[in-house]
């Protein structure tokens, strides 16, 4: 009878392990996401003020965000958890672990709407400001502040802005916040875009090995981004974009001015669609009718095509260039200021 009783408990004891390890086995399997692979499959989950444990419980497994609504009412007593919870709203995957949804509610961790932004290629500062304030994403007074006179802590959080000192500078940042499709937190603020910005403009310089490159010409990284802002206003079209670099560096090179149109549209207070020969005699350091070399600083935000085709210029010996007028978006390029005077009749004759 002893015997037949250590038997008895023996199994006994057996399917009490069996169990323990199955039940430990499918509790651990309830843990792992619902769906690994669903990197992209986000919802919004509305956690209501009060909810206990099971509530949470039950809302999770409805949205088939956890494998077992029992698993994590355990999981939540086990770690003493349920006091804890914040409400609001979250953004969950079925990639999540149970793990992972619980401490996103745990530390209140929640959702907010992003708001998309576009900067385009060639807006300068106010332009920027404008749009950012269109959209009530700053006080475009604040944000004109700061492109002003960037602070110190922003310098020195970026030090390629220092290079943009010069006295007839209006605003320090112009041309050095890149333009491209942002998401931001509605209050993100002015200070928080701008760095973002910056920190783009970083990235794309870095991208396309700048530092070399600039050494190699003589230039500063303040040079060229004023020539990549020359190029972005000019250039219409992409596959020009070299080809007006080239002739930007060949004038540069016999000290020719530039005579650039777009930085007469710069110191306007309106832009013209044609502009009149008073206009070319607007005193200012930025009117490159009057003036030899580069203008002061940028005349506005360029874009990747731009800073590459400035990077990386055409070797041409074009030293003229005028819009054709024909819808094509491009410009005819010359030589010699005859075959620009040529140029310049053939344009007059597409306007007709």
């Amino acid at each position: 009878m002893f015997k037949a009783l250590i038997i008895t408990l023996s199994v006994l004891l057996v399917i009490g392990l069996a169990g323990f390890f199955l039940f430990y086995n499918y509790y651990n399997s309830m843990l792992e996401p619902v769906d690994a692979s669903a990197l992209d499959d986000y919802r919004i989950v509305e956690i209501p003020s009060g909810a206990s444990t099971e509530i949470i419980a039950n809302i999770l497994e409805s949205e088939n965000l956890i494998r077992d609504e029992l698993v994590f009412r355990l999981f939540v007593r086990r770690h003493n958890l349920g006091q804890s919870f914040m409400a609001g709203r979250y953004s969950l995957s079925p990639s999540m672990s149970l793990e992972q949804i619980v401490q996103k509610i745990q530390i209140g961790d929640t959702y907010s709407e992003t708001v998309w932004v576009t900067i385009p290629e060639g807006f300068n500062v106010e332009k920027i400001a404008i749009r950012l304030d269109e959209i009530g994403l700053v006080n475009g007074d604040k944000f004109l502040e700061l492109g002003r006179k960037a602070p110190e802590d922003l310098i020195k959080a970026f030090p390629m802005i220092g290079g943009s000192t010069h006295p007839d500078i209006e605003y320090q940042l112009e041309g050095y916040l890149f333009p491209d499709t942002y998401e931001v937190f509605p209050d993100a603020g002015e200070d928080f875009i701008i760095k973002m910005m910056l920190h783009r403009m970083e990235e794309i310089l870095n991208e396309l090995d700048y530092k070399d490159i600039i050494e190699e010409k003589g230039l500063s990284l303040h040079e060229l981004l004023i020539i990549a802002s020359l190029i972005e206003r000019e250039a219409r079209v992409d596959h020009e974009r070299a080809k007006v670099a080239s002739v930007i560096y060949n004038r540069l090179e016999i000290g020719q001015r530039l005579q650039i149109d777009a930085t007469i549209q710069y110191i306007l207070e309106e832009p013209k669609e044609f502009l009149l020969y008073k206009d070319l005699e607007i005193p200012s350091p930025y009117n490159t009718y009057l003036v030899d070399g580069l203008p002061p600083g940028p005349i506005a935000s360029p874009g990747r095509a731009s800073i590459d085709a400035a990077l990386n210029p055409e070797q041409t010996g074009y030293f003229y260039y005028n819009y054709k007028y024909d819808g094509s978006g491009e410009h005819y390029f010359s030589k010699t200021l005859q075959e620009h005077y040529d140029n310049v009749y053939r344009a007059e004759k597409n306007l007709q």
